[in-house]
């Protein structure tokens, strides 16, 4: 076997393993295992709204329910009886639509099983605020109830260019 051949194989060997190891980076087999090995930490408040604003924009009216607890809960599922799933699906969307993004604070803790948010809606021509009242239930965290929001005054409108 000459020195030439020898490289090549070795340059072969070498080339495979890079190529292995960017597949196994790639397919995220590790980040699998781990996920599968590690606990899923419970749910934040934050985690419920987020997840309420996806069901809404949605129009996922059973997903949108799920996030509610108490009085809300039981004035929104009447809501959806009055006017059927569908009417209130197109409702969320509608209501929805033009919300560009939300800013949420961290929560300020009022008992060991209730928290505030102030959650912050970015609108193309205006910000408004609101605040968020969640009960913890287990280990998932409900909205309770929320105050009338409050429109903000911007000092740079959303989507305004940079110069």
């Amino acid at each position: 076997m000459t020195k030439q051949h020898k490289a090549r194989i070795l340059t072969g060997i070498l080339m495979a393993a890079a190529l292995g190891a960017v597949l196994l980076r790639n397919t995220r087999v590790t980040d699998t295992v781990a996920s599968a090995i590690q606990p899923r930490p419970d749910p934040t408040p934050q985690d419920t709204i987020y997840s309420m604003f996806d069901a809404a924009r949605d129009g996922n009216v059973g997903d949108y329910l799920r996030h509610y607890t108490g009085q809300m809960e039981t004035s929104l599922k009447q809501t959806v009886s009055e006017q059927g799933e569908s009417r209130f699906a197109g409702y969320l969307k509608q209501t929805n639509a033009p919300v560009k993004g939300i800013a949420i604070m961290e929560p300020q803790v009022l008992t060991d099983r209730e928290v505030k948010l102030r959650v912050e809606y970015v609108y193309q021509d205006r910000n408004e605020v609101q605040m968020f009242y969640l009960e913890k239930q287990g280990k998932d965290w409900r909205i309770a109830r929320l105050e009338t929001a409050e429109r903000i005054k911007t000092l740079v409108p959303y989507g305004t260019p940079v110069r």
